[in-house]
């Protein structure tokens, strides 16, 4: 097994998911991804700063917020905040994170790096790996 299935591996055999930077807007991936880990029956909150809820599942403005602990993070934002996220997974003891295609930029992955985070970054897309199908529901 090579190590990016492993790292995958690692990150999905979490409990409990987030999504930050998930979306109302079914059309963006913070929303495709949100609803991915729901078609697969994952346990998943949403992290967006605007909104009580995305797709049904309760929201929370940021990851300090959160009222239970969550063991991976699926990351959907810009680098600029993605770096963020970062920092801030890393000050709840979140030991995984994703930066979807896009969202990663080379300070993040250093920044989870130095935090000895398992992170998948620019090299897969969870939507793929969790069988993500698009639906009207």
């Amino acid at each position: 097994m090579n190590d990016l299935q492993q790292r995958i591996d690692a990150f999905l055999a979490g409990r409990r998911f987030a999504v930050v930077g998930a979306s109302t807007d079914r059309a963006k991936y913070g929303n495709k991804v949100l609803r991915a880990y729901k078609q697969a029956g994952r346990d998943v909150v949403a992290i967006n700063p605007k909104a009580n809820e995305v797709e049904g599942v309760t929201a929370f403005p940021d990851l300090q917020s959160l009222s239970e602990a969550v063991d991976a993070v699926s990351i959907i934002t810009p680098p600029a905040v993605t770096e963020k996220i970062v920092e801030q997974a890393a000050e709840q003891g979140i030991r995984h994170v994703w930066m979807q295609p896009g969202a990663e930029s080379e300070r993040a992955v250093e920044l989870a790096a130095e935090h000895g985070m398992n992170t998948i970054a620019g090299d897969a897309c969870v939507l793929v790996m969790l069988g993500y199908r698009e639906s009207a529901e």
